[in-house]
């Protein structure tokens, strides 16, 4: 077969679809050479990280000693899907099935003795499914993430914080112009 060599290749008026190939062939980008789509409207090509969302909890929120507290995080930075209850649940059901990434950030504002049991937990399904455990004075923060399956339809994630004062204490939100406590997730492509 024969090779074409120019510089431009259009539709003959300029505007429809330009179809390389035939089903079942494979068309091949030879190596060292660079597909530019920077400029170009993308379909159909490696996919996107949504549904997605990151929100923050905007003032102070008690915390009771020795329980497990749901964290209302009431602003939201961003919610691609609408798959964020920011007003009454404050929990994350993305409609799409696959893997996500979900992590939550929280400051905590004590300035007692150190105590021993301070969690940060993201619940599936009502559950506790990732969490960390650290110990801390004062002013602290603390962080976890991992990759959770949803199923697309009815899974959801909350975020919940436990800790052993002995007290109430507060979870710390915007300061100093920080977000200082975040609770988000993204979809994974790819896997």
């Amino acid at each position: 077969m024969g090779t074409i060599k120019t510089t431009n290749i259009e539709t003959i008026t300029g505007s429809g679809t330009l179809t390389l190939g035939q089903s079942g062939e494979t068309v091949s980008v030879p190596s060292g050479a660079t597909l530019d789509l920077s400029s170009a409207t993308q379909t159909g090509v490696g996919g996107t990280n949504t549904p997605a969302f990151e929100a923050v909890r905007t003032g102070t929120q008690s915390v009771s000693n020795a329980s497990a507290v749901k964290i209302q995080f009431q602003t939201e930075i961003f919610d691609t899907d609408g798959d964020y209850d920011n007003t009454t649940n404050y929990r994350f059901t993305p409609q799409v099935a696959g893997k996500y990434f979900c992590f939550a950030q929280l400051m905590m504002n004590y300035g007692g003795a150190a105590f021993d049991d301070f969690q940060v937990r993201i619940h599936l399904n009502g559950n506790n499914h990732l969490h960390i455990r650290s110990q801390f004075t004062f002013y602290r923060g603390i962080y976890t993430g991992g990759i959770i399956d949803f199923n697309g339809s009815t899974d959801y994630i909350e975020c919940f914080i436990y800790q052993s004062s002995g007290g109430s204490i507060n979870v710390d939100g915007v300061g100093g112009g920080d977000l200082r406590t975040r609770f988000g997730a993204y979809k994974l492509i790819g896997v």
